[in-house]
């Protein structure tokens, strides 16, 4: 009896302890860390800058030797009919003859090697280039899909409290008109106002799931349950606070601009690669070889010869179709994309950075016109209850109240939302942005 007793009070302890522990929840580094091992849009651009570096050492190869060689087993089976001297004779003999050759070419000049030389070093900083843009990127996914999961939730609280109480005023409503002292019409402005708020449920239900869905998709699994913005959470204005210093960041220092950069740089080059082919080529040649083989179809003489050679070659091309003028052409073409393209990057980059900075700047000031307006639309909820209660209010007034509340709450939520990924987003345009960043903004946020 004694040993039950005991077991009981300890399950009991267990049960009180594990309804006592804090549930889990996920903050917005863990989520980025599981990101970056699960992204799948991450991975395969870490696997593009794995290809790209190769650039390097494939031009690299073009100012290096290279070395073949050949070789060769031959199995003879000859016969010899014919007369010597007047004398008929029939000869056969069979023989294995062997050789084996080894070539080495140095080139010592060949232009369109160098430039592809070049070409390949501009390649490598081009893919690093993108690979640091998809890292910025993945912190903003990270982000985005992060607060839009918050915001979702902010948003269904919203309607929940919203449809909570207009359907407290509705009962009453009802109440009030079974004693005569309000109008069939409040009682179903009430019901309208109940039923809009049941549908507003259903899709904020709907935009949670899908929100969270688009987050299990970057991350590669259900992130449970978030850590939430804490609501006295302070949102730091830029710095260096002049719009204009950030744009000129951005023109110098954005990944896009920097690998839309080197591939104006490549395209140049590749105008001077196609060129070279009017150019001659010299290189330095050598060969070793060595051949076994009968010294005639009679006897068992055999003839051993060893070849050693070494010399400048010289190739001067006189006339390819016109293949290497068409070729010209197309890169001077290519060229010209090329540059338009990087004034183009130069543009979005800088229109970019604009953006981002004016909504830090204007985010800031609509979250604390939001954060006035909330208490104002409460005040002005209260006081239109207490009026329907002393009777100068109607039910109408206080269903717009509520509904005022509601719709200030959720644009605060979202402006404070829309405000973190634009500080992000600021970064991001000017190539600074980095793991560390959400370390700086994680601890705004808290455990629900």
């Amino acid at each position: 009896m004694g040993l039950k007793a005991s077991a009981s009070r300890l399950s009991l302890l267990l049960g009180a302890l594990h309804f006592a522990a804090p549930a889990f929840s996920a903050d917005l580094m863990q989520v980025y860390r599981e990101a970056l091992s699960n992204d799948q849009q991450y991975m395969a651009a870490r696997a593009a800058a794995d290809a790209g570096r190769e650039k390097g050492p494939q031009g690299l190869a073009g100012l290096l030797p290279t070395v073949s060689a050949t070789a060769n087993t031959v199995w003879n089976e000859n016969k010899y009919n014919g007369t010597n001297l007047g004398n008929k004779v029939n000869a056969s003999r069979d023989f294995n003859s062997n050789a084996y050759n080894v070539n080495l070419t140095q080139p010592l000049f060949r232009w369109q090697n160098f430039m592809q030389y070049g070409q390949g070093k501009l390649q490598v900083v081009q893919a690093e280039a993108n690979f640091a843009q998809a890292s910025q990127d993945l912190i903003l996914r990270v982000a985005q899909a992060y607060f839009d999961v918050l915001y979702a939730q902010e948003s269904l609280k919203a309607v929940r409290a919203n449809k909570e109480a207009i359907g407290q005023q509705l009962e009453q409503a009802k109440k009030s008109f079974e004693v005569g002292t309000v109008t069939i019409t409040d009682s179903q402005e009430a019901q309208a106002r109940f039923d809009l708020a049941s549908a507003q449920e259903i899709k904020a239900e709907s935009d949670l799931d899908v929100a969270r869905y688009s987050l299990r998709v970057i991350v590669g699994k259900d992130s449970g349950e978030l850590n939430r913005l804490k609501p006295q959470a302070e949102l730091k204005p830029p710095q260096p606070a002049s719009m204009d210093k950030w744009v000129d960041a951005a023109v110098q220092d954005s990944f896009t601009v920097q690998a839309q950069q080197a591939a104006a740089e490549v395209a140049a080059k590749e105008v001077e690669r196609m060129r070279a082919g009017h150019y001659p080529t010299i290189d330095v040649v050598a060969n070793y070889g060595r051949n076994n083989s009968a010294l005639s179809f009679v006897g068992n003489d055999s003839l051993e010869t060893t070849a050693r050679n070494i010399g400048l070659q010289l190739n001067v091309p006189i006339f390819q179709g016109g293949y290497v003028n068409s070729k010209t052409r197309e890169a001077v073409a290519n060229r010209n994309a090329a540059e338009a393209t990087l004034e183009s990057a130069k543009r979005t980059a800088a229109l970019y950075v604009q953006q981002s900075y004016l909504g830090v700047v204007n985010g800031l000031a609509q979250v604390r016109a939001l954060d006035a307006a909330l208490i104002s639309s409460i005040s002005a909820l209260e006081s239109n209850k207490l009026g329907l209660d002393v009777g100068v209010r109607i039910i109408i007034d206080v269903l717009n109240a509520e509904q005022q509340v509601y719709v200030t709450r959720r644009d605060l939520a979202r402006a404070r939302f829309d405000t973190l990924l634009s500080q992000l987003k600021l970064k991001a345009a000017v190539g600074s942005l980095s793991e560390a960043d959400l370390e700086q903004i994680n601890p705004l946020f808290e455990a629900p």
